[in-house]
């Protein structure tokens, strides 16, 4: 016998609800799923004698009480919601306070939400006004590295080294398109390591130079906010390019080479062709 869905999930429901009469039947009293499943089936079976949803809602509100299930079942099965096939069709009936005369144990009932004392927040040390320079909005979540964060947030990335939202964890502050905010930072705490992020930083926070690195790193690749005085976003860092201290050109060796027929360079000094990319004379 081909059974659909619907059929094979009626069958289960009424198998279930046999266990729970049977059960009670014995005197035992009922737990969730047994209240639940008898109170359903009892929908379904006066739908299918022909009874109307309110008079099928009325039944199943009658069919159980306090004395008939463990306590905080009531707290816990407050609706039940069941579609049973009717005369006029398929309804979803909807049994509020199946559990007539039922009194819960309120914050001593199974599940309750009992408030607790609320973690200590930290109080902020960096105030910063951030300014969206993007046509898309910009989210920054709660313990991501404020100074890693979208290049075109345009803000105070120095003061925000080591820093993240003072939010709580899981939650995020938006920046709209065009638009601008307050945040306030508090320090990262932990180890204070940066790992991944944007990969400007990549390691620990309070390294010797590790934040001056950063910072040429940011300003070289156009971060907004980034750029030290005198300096553009995205113009090449040359106090800390690796070319320069092992360039060529700066040994010692008293004469560099050069093609045949080509005069030799005095040492100290290389032509213009011959300097590394991204240097300055």
């Amino acid at each position: 016998m081909r059974l659909t869905p619907t059929e094979r999930d009626r069958l289960l429901l009424r198998s279930a609800a046999e266990l729970a009469r049977a059960r009670r039947a014995r005197g035992l009293r009922l737990n969730v799923p047994e209240a639940t499943a008898l109170i359903a089936d009892t929908v379904c079976e006066a739908a299918r004698d022909g009874k109307r949803l309110a008079e099928a809602i009325e039944e199943a509100s009658s069919v159980l009480g306090p004395a008939d299930v463990l306590p905080g079942v009531s707290d816990v099965v407050t609706e039940v919601h069941v579609e049973a096939v009717f005369d006029d069709g398929s309804r979803l009936a909807v049994v509020s306070s199946p559990i007539r005369g039922a009194v819960g144990l309120g914050e001593d009932a199974p599940g309750a939400v009992v408030p607790g004392p609320g973690a200590p927040q930290p109080e902020p040390t960096v105030h910063l006004h951030v300014r969206n320079t993007a046509s898309v909005p910009v989210s920054v979540t709660s313990h991501f590295h404020f100074f890693e964060a979208n290049p075109r947030l345009d803000f105070d990335r120095a003061a925000a080294y080591g820093m993240r939202l003072c939010v709580p964890a899981g939650s995020s502050v938006r920046f709209d398109p065009h638009g601008e905010g307050e945040v306030s930072l508090v320090p990262i705490g932990g180890d204070r390591i940066a790992i991944g992020f944007a990969g400007l930083v990549d390691g620990p926070l309070d390294a010797p130079g590790a934040k001056s690195l950063a910072l040429e790193r940011a300003a070289a690749c156009g971060y907004l906010g980034a750029a030290q005085d005198g300096q553009t976003p995205g113009s090449p860092v040359t106090s800390a390019s690796p070319v320069t201290s092992a360039s060529p050109v700066t040994s010692a060796s008293p004469v560099t080479s050069a093609s045949p027929g080509t005069p030799a360079t005095p040492a100290g000094q290389a032509d213009a062709n011959d300097r590394p990319e991204g240097t300055t004379a």
